[in-house]
């Protein structure tokens, strides 16, 4: 059982029967009274988001969540299939479970599933992730238009904005938290 004082961003708990994670946190101790604790938080089942203020005496059940580690196995159609490594099982998830993940898997990736009582509601993807670009605008050197960084397309479709020196066939990194371009990695 946690307490308001356990409160933190990241932290998943259980309320009104379903599960949150806790997305933006602040304290605050006016001069007299309780502390109070102002959360965002989003619901993992349906991705609504919502703000509530709890006090310090509130109590709070941990969210039932089990990560289990699996492979990304293919797409098709908007289904995106995974293989549990140790029993060998598939599952399917839909593109809006993944949400902007899905512009990052790649096939044969290493990514964890979590589960909400048997049932896949996020996957949890590596921190930076190697992708080649397929569709680059070519770079005039010396132009100065005022712009430092254009738009690419990488392999899984998502379009991201580089350097003007970065080229079609070349593979970057990019961040999955941000969804931004990190370095070009050397091969």
């Amino acid at each position: 059982m946690y307490s308001a004082s356990d409160l933190r961003k990241g932290l998943k708990v259980m309320m009104e029967g379903n599960p949150y994670i806790i997305t933006v946190f602040d304290f605050s101790k006016p001069g007299k009274g309780q502390a109070l604790y102002k959360c965002k938080m989003r619901n993992l089942l349906n991705g609504n988001s919502t703000e509530r203020t709890f006090r310090s005496n509130d109590k709070f059940e941990p969210a039932p969540l089990e990560e289990r580690p699996m492979q990304f196995l293919y797409s098709q159609g908007g289904e995106y299939h995974f293989m549990d490594n140790t029993s060998y099982d598939q599952l399917v998830m839909s593109k809006e479970q993944l949400g902007d993940n899905a512009n990052f898997l790649l096939d044969n990736m290493e990514v964890s599933v979590l589960f909400f009582r048997e049932r896949p509601i996020d996957i949890t993807l590596p921190i930076f992730v190697n992708l080649t670009v397929t569709m680059a605008e070519p770079w005039a050197k010396g132009d100065t238009s005022g712009t430092d960084t254009k738009p690419v397309t990488v392999e899984t479709g998502y379009v991201v904005q580089v350097p003007p020196f970065i080229e079609e066939g070349q593979k970057i990194q990019i961040d999955t938290r941000t969804g931004e371009y990190m370095t070009r990695v050397k091969e």
